[in-house]
């Protein structure tokens, strides 16, 4: 079967490792351009390697995009990690469709920020689901759904890269197999029991919420996009983190209780945290020890 893989970074590239292993014929990859350094899209440097025809528009709704694409004639699109828009034109010609790949179970979490949402909101279990695309937004029927656990200290980087990346890669190559065979489902979606979700941009912390909470907002947006306070006035995002029981008594939300050696203790609402990392407002991400001698940070202070 004649597949075209549109997809991007270590996701996409890790997808056609495993269809290029699995025998699949993949005859042509759309990736992103070039980085303005001249970086290039991990998944289109494997195509190259592999000797596979890669193409990387600007926009893939370009019409001279569609009509070179034709030419490969795919028999199936399978879209891995795709942030463009992909032209419907393009998702009807194959004659098996087009497959995705989206890192939640649907209908839940609908959008680019799925796993984020999964974690910020507290939820213990998550997934993917490799649906087939139609003119909405994550809403076309399912073909294939796995769940994985949220332990209660994952973090988005560790659901992902941990759960979701490896299993999903695993995923692809099933679901193809399964529109070879004749035998992939397409199952409509309930819309009524989920709903398209915002992107992740911006997340406050607010000291004031109880501990289970800001603790799920910072671990929901680590490593991306971090969860913001602000010290002595000025942005702080604040990364890897820990939980822990201490109750700052008397001391209001948000103030450092203790400053150690590998970081920094923060009050909150029924318990505290431990923060091991973060990122300075037009700064890197660094250690919490780096930005205690960086800054004399000491206890007293407060954040937010």
């Amino acid at each position: 079967m004649r597949i075209a893989l549109i997809g991007q970074a270590a996701f996409g590239e890790k997808v056609l490792e495993a269809l290029l292993n699995a025998g699949e014929q993949v005859v042509v990859v759309y990736c992103p351009p070039d980085a303005p350094n001249g970086r290039k899209d991990p998944l289109g440097e494997l195509a190259e390697k592999s000797g596979i025809p890669v193409r990387k528009p600007a926009r893939m709704r370009n019409p001279e995009v569609f009509e070179e694409y034709k030419s490969f004639d795919p028999e199936l699109n399978v879209m891995a990690f795709v942030t463009d828009i992909v032209p419907m034109t393009m998702i009807n010609y194959p004659k098996q469709g087009t497959i995705q790949y989206h890192p939640s179970i649907l209908p839940r979490h609908r959008g680019g920020s799925a796993i984020n949402w999964a974690v910020i909101n507290g939820e213990t279990e998550t997934g993917f689901t490799i649906f087939w695309p139609d003119e909405g937004l994550d809403t076309g029927p399912i073909l294939l759904q796995k769940t994985v656990p949220i332990e209660p200290d994952d973090t988005l980087g560790t659901v992902y890269f941990n759960k979701l990346f490896p299993l999903g890669v695993e995923g692809m190559v099933e679901a193809v197999k399964l529109v070879k065979a004749g035998k992939a489902p397409k199952i409509p979606q309930d819309l009524s029991l989920g709903e398209y979700e915002p992107l992740c941009k911006k997340m406050e912390i607010n000291w004031n919420y109880p501990i289970n909470v800001v603790y799920n907002v910072i671990r929901g947006c680590n490593p991306s996009p971090g969860a913001s306070t602000t010290f002595r006035g000025e942005p702080l995002k604040i990364f890897d983190c820990e939980k822990r029981k201490t109750d700052g008594g008397m001391k209001a939300p948000g103030t450092v209780l203790e400053v150690a050696e590998d970081g920094f203790l923060v009050a909150g609402v029924g318990g505290s945290i431990f923060v091991k990392r973060v990122q300075p407002q037009g700064g890197a991400k660094i250690k919490a020890a780096e930005f205690i001698a960086a800054t004399g940070l000491k206890a007293g202070e407060k954040l937010g």
